[in-house]
C-alpha cells in the first residue's frame, strides 16, 4: 500500500535502520481490566509506501521523522474525523518559473477566471456522469430533471463570456474582491450544480432507510453518509495536495478557491473534478455492498464519526480506487487514478507556463 496510515491510538513508531520503521502498538484494556487486543510490533519497509497518514493520538520519534524526510515520504496529520491539522514535507521545490507563472496568473482575473470555469465543468461534468449511470439503470423522473439542470449549467458556463474584469482590490489575505466579476457567476453556477448533484445523491444508495442521506451537511457532518464523504475528501485533499507539491507549485495559492492564510487552495481547487470519481464511488460501494452498517459509526456532540476499527475498511477500498486503472481521456493509455491525479497537476503547470493553450480536466465517461 503506497500510504501507511497509522490509526492505533498511542502507537510509537520508531526508526529502525536505514530501510524500516517498527510500530509499536500498545495493549488494548477493556472497562474490566479485560485485554482486548495484545501488544504487538510492526515492521515496515519504507520502500513499500511513499506517504504515512496520521489519526489521532500516534507519537513518531524525531529520528523517524528525519528518515521519513530523507526519503521524500510527506507526513500527514488529520484528527480523528479526518480534519487536516498538517503536513511535514521535503524540501520545496526549485521550479520558481512555475511559482511565478501560477502568481502571474492569480492575478489575472480572465486567466484566473478560464481555469475556474475549467475546474468547475470537470466537477459537474464528473458528478453527471454518476447520475447518468444510475439514470440509464432505473429512471427516474427528478434525477432526469436534475441530469438536464446540470447540463444547462455547463452550456452556460461554456458560453460565459469573462471579458469583464473591474480593478482589483486587494484584500489582506492577498486575494482580489470577486464581487460583480465573472469569478462569482461561476461559483454560482458550481454551487447551483452541486446543490443539485446532491439532491438526488441518496438515490444512488441501494438502502437509503438504512441511510437517510439529507443533502451535503460538511460541519459537522450530521450522518453516516456525510461523515463517509468528508473523510474521504480530506483523505482526497492530502492525495492531491502531495502531487501539487511534488510539480512544483504553490499549493496555498489557487483559483477557484480563495487563497486564504495557511489553506491548501491549489489543491482544493483539482479535487474538484476528482471528488465524484474517486470519494464518491468509494462510498457508494462500500454501502451498497454492505461493507458497513449503522454500528460502524459514533456520534459526538450530534457530529458522525467512523469507528477507528472501520477505517481501515475505508483506507483499503480507498487505496484501490486509486489503484484502478483507466484510460485517460487525453493521452488514450490505461493508467492508475493514483497517476492522473498527479498528470492534472502536470497539465495545470504546462499550461500556466505556456507549453499548452488551455488547461484539460479529466472526465469520465
Amino acid at each position: 500500500m503506497p500510504t501507511l496510515y497509522l490509526t492505533e491510538d498511542y502507537a510509537l513508531v520508531r526508526r529502525e535502520g536505514e530501510d524500516y520503521l517498527l510500530v509499536q502498538i500498545p495493549e488494548k484494556q477493556g472497562k474490566n481490566g479485560a485485554v482486548l487486543s495484545p501488544a504487538r510490533k510492526e515492521r515496515i519497509p519504507l520502500v513499500k509506501i511513499d506517504e504515512v497518514v496520521v489519526l489521532g493520538e500516534v507519537t513518531l520519534t524525531a529520528s523517524a521523522v528525519h528518515l521519513l524526510l530523507e526519503r521524500d515520504i510527506e507526513i500527514t496529520y488529520l484528527s480523528h474525523f479526518g480534519q487536516f491539522k498538517g503536513r511535514l514535507s521535503p524540501p520545496f521545490s526549485k521550479n520558481a518559473v512555475l511559482r511565478l507563472a501560477q502568481y502571474r496568473a492569480h492575478q489575472d482575473m480572465v486567466k484566473r477566471c478560464e481555469l475556474v470555469r475549467r475546474f468547475v465543468i470537470g466537477k459537474l461534468m464528473n458528478q453527471r456522469t454518476m447520475l447518468q449511470r444510475y439514470q440509464r439503470r432505473q429512471s427516474d423522473a427528478q434525477m432526469k430533471q436534475v441530469i438536464e439542470q446540470m447540463s444547462t449549467l455547463l452550456h452556460q458556463l461554456a458560453a460565459l463570456s469573462l471579458d469583464r474584469t473591474p480593478v482589483p482590490q486587494r484584500l489582506a489575505s492577498g486575494d482580489n474582491r470577486i464581487a460583480g466579476t465573472p469569478l462569482e457567476v461561476i461559483l454560482g453556477m458550481e454551487g447551483a450544480g452541486s446543490a443539485a448533484y446532491f439532491t438526488c445523491f441518496g438515490k444512488l444508495l441501494s438502502d437509503p432507510r438504512q441511510w437517510p442521506f439529507p443533502g451535503r451537511v460538511k460541519r459537522p457532518p450530521t450522518d453516516a453518509v456525510n461523515a463517509l464523504l468528508s473523510f474521504g475528501y480530506s483523505l482526497l485533499t492530502n492525495k492531491v495536495a502531495s502531487a501539487v507539491q511534488l510539480v512544483g507549485f504553490d499549493h496555498f495559492v489557487g483559483y477557484l478557491h480563495s487563497s486564504f492564510y495557511g489553506r491548501p487552495s491549489l489543491a482544493l481547487d483539482l479535487v474538484e473534478e476528482f471528488r465524484p470519481i474517486i470519494v464518491d464511488s468509494v462510498v457508494l460501494n462500500m454501502l451498497n455492498n454492505r461493507m458497513l452498517t449503522p454500528e460502524d459509526f459514533v456520534v459526538e456532540l450530534g457530529a458522525y464519526r467512523l469507528k477507528q476499527e472501520k477505517r481501515q475498511v475505508f483506507f483499503t477500498k480507498f487505496e484501490e480506487r486509486l489503484n484502478e486503472e483507466v484510460q485517460h481521456p487525453l493521452f488514450g493509455y490505461k493508467t492508475t487514478y493514483r497517476r492522473c491525479i498527479e498528470l492534472q497537476a502536470r497539465l495545470l503547470a504546462k499550461h500556466l507556463t505556456g507549453e499548452i493553450e488551455a488547461y484539460p480536466p479529466l472526465r469520465i465517461r
